[in-house]
């Protein structure tokens, strides 16, 4: 697998009693959609990439550990990497995934 499968566990066993949640593999990791939209991904070294209200990425910069994600040469906005350093507790993974989930389904439904 190309995501760190205990990482993804991790996730699993903290969405367990969200509804409309599935998985895809993408980007290099294991993506978490809810309602069909990406909230939380697991990627290959520990990391995350959480979805995040483009309108908080300041914030976010100044006072957390997540980066602002890329792709590429593209920085993505709205959506952050967290090291794993960051997320060694349930707290702190936790924390991260309530977030993309919040954002994930505060969007419109897909069509």
């Amino acid at each position: 697998m190309a995501y760190d499968e205990d990482l993804a566990n991790r996730i699993r066993q903290l969405l367990s009693d969200e509804k409309r949640v599935t998985e895809k593999a993408m980007f290099g990791g294991l993506a978490f959609m809810v309602d069909g939209k990406m909230a939380v991904a697991a990627g290959s070294k520990g990391d995350i990439l959480a979805r995040v209200d483009p309108a908080e990425m300041d914030e976010l910069m100044a006072t957390t550990a997540a980066e602002v994600a890329t792709m590429g040469q593209r920085e993505m906005h709205g959506w952050v990497t967290v090291e794993p350093e960051h997320l060694a507790t349930e707290e702190q993974l936790s924390a991260w995934v309530r977030r993309g989930v919040a954002y994930a389904r505060s969007l419109p439904a897909k069509r």
